[in-house]
């Protein structure tokens, strides 16, 4: 008995959606994750304007502190703590460290945790 088979092409509507599907997950972790790395480079930035300051290494730390503060503000920071910053000072070095985590809610139980280490250094000991 001969019979005849078309051969099938394309994806069926169930491989469609599930495609569709996980196509989907990725474009909504992007949308969560994205602006958490935004906001980060925005620290950075303040990092590197301590670090460009003129006679940053003489700065007290509530100095440094009071910099950081206002342009965390400025860029609507909120990720980052007063509690996240640690400021070493000895005698004309600097060390200003900002190690802080964001965790982002994605979809029923299911968040992702993003964690943070920025070191900068001036001046010499």
């Amino acid at each position: 008995m001969k019979t005849s088979f078309k051969r099938q092409r394309g994806l069926t509507f169930i491989s469609l959606i599930f495609v569709l599907g996980i196509v989907g997950f990725f474009v909504l972790l992007i949308l969560k994750v994205g602006p958490i790395y935004l906001d980060h480079s925005k620290v950075l930035s303040a990092l590197a304007a301590v670090e460009e300051a003129p006679d940053a290494a003489m700065l007290s730390e509530h100095d440094i502190r009071e910099m950081l503060r206002k342009r965390f503000d400025l860029n609507y920071v909120s990720d980052v703590e007063a509690s996240d910053i640690k400021i070493y000072k000895s005698g004309y070095y600097l060390k200003v460290e900002i190690e802080y985590e964001v965790v982002k809610k994605i979809m029923g139980n299911l968040s992702v945790l993003v964690e943070f280490d920025d070191v900068i250094e001036v001046g010499s000991e």
